[in-house]
């Protein structure tokens, strides 16, 4: 497989990152990344090939804009807008998967890069993980960015009655619970300056699932020795704590509040969980949605080309559609 991409020890270990005057430590799973995710299609899919970053000369970047800071934990965004737009621009929030354990914002560079190519401000954001932080820390930083993006939307020309999230796999459940999420306050931001709310206007679910409670995910924890994704971000497995998987259902707070919904989806039923009930429920309150899937795919498609820039383009109608 032709996959240009730095080997990354696959564990979990503490990282240092050092800033002005300090050292901030704190646990990383490396295990999910483009080599991994590589290795394991190969065999199926010899021929795909992970996407790289561009360059693009019609917009600018900034890299590692530090967006909140929990104590001297510093949380950091990429981001990508068109060089020249006398217009505003819509915005675009991407959530990394992995899990909600591992991966990193990297992954989604090279979305954030064409969706900015195509007049989007388009943000891939970092988020603490499970091992740092358990449930339900990065809905809290999430939902953080979401303000901060609007918060500091003069600076960057956004037009903030046109914000998306985008989620791809676990990033998917998170970005589903915060778009299903902006009405209510089941789940808080950090304390940030400014009077906004973290309400946004289109969901982009990406083979993401959106019940916990399905027996595919549920069922999972057989074995106290290996718990499963979800367990490890939740803290206790569906058997020991039920309540904790259904609160952290996006399916548990779907409404006629939702945004008009995106899906894009592999042919694995397991990345389905919920999906359809979901989407009964836009339907019956007359909300706009759309699926797509993309055959003979694995889960990890977004980051592979043929499918990469099948993906983008889906992406890039839909907002336009529903923005526009």
């Amino acid at each position: 497989m032709k996959i240009k991409i730095v080997v990354f020890v696959l564990m979990v270990l503490p990282v240092f990152v050092f800033g002005q005057n300090c050292e901030v430590t704190f646990a990383r799973d490396t295990s999910f990344n483009i080599r991994s995710a590589g290795q394991k299609i190969e065999k199926d899919f010899p021929d795909a090939v992970a996407v790289t970053e561009f360059e693009i000369e019609t917009i600018n970047e900034e890299r590692d804009v530090v967006y909140y800071s929990v104590g001297k934990r510093n949380l950091h965004a990429d981001l990508f807008f068109p060089r020249n737009n006398e217009n505003k621009s819509p915005a675009v929030i991407l959530i990394h998967g992995g899990g909600w354990a591992s991966g990193n914002k990297s992954h989604l560079v090279p979305m954030a890069q064409k969706l900015a190519e195509n007049g989007f401000f388009a943000a891939s954001v970092e988020h603490r993980l499970s091992p740092e932080a358990k449930y339900p820390a990065a809905i809290t930083d999430l939902k953080t960015f979401v303000k901060w993006v609007k918060i500091n939307a003069p600076k960057y020309n956004i037009d903030t009655t046109k914000i998306a999230v985008l989620g791809c796999s676990s990033g998917a459940t998170l970005a589903s619970l915060l778009a299903v999420t902006g009405q209510i306050n089941k789940f808080q931001s950090h304390k940030i300056k400014g009077q906004v709310s973290d309400k946004v206007q289109a969901l982009v679910n990406i083979d993401g699932i959106v019940d916990f409670t399905n027996p595919n995910e549920s069922a999972k924890d057989d074995n106290p020795d290996k718990p499963s994704a979800g367990a490890r971000w939740l803290g206790y497995t569906f058997k020991q704590n039920s309540d904790i998987w259904i609160e952290a259902s996006p399916l548990t707070y779907v409404s006629e509040n939702t945004p008009p919904t995106l899906y894009i989806n592999s042919t694995l039923p397991r990345f389905h969980a919920g999906r359809d009930k979901f989407l009964e429920v836009l339907t019956q309150n007359g909300i706009y949605s759309e699926i797509h899937t993309i055959e003979s795919t694995p889960h990890p498609f977004w980051l592979f080309q043929p499918w990469f820039d099948e993906t983008w383009p889906l992406v890039s109608a839909f907002l336009n559609s529903v923005f526009n």
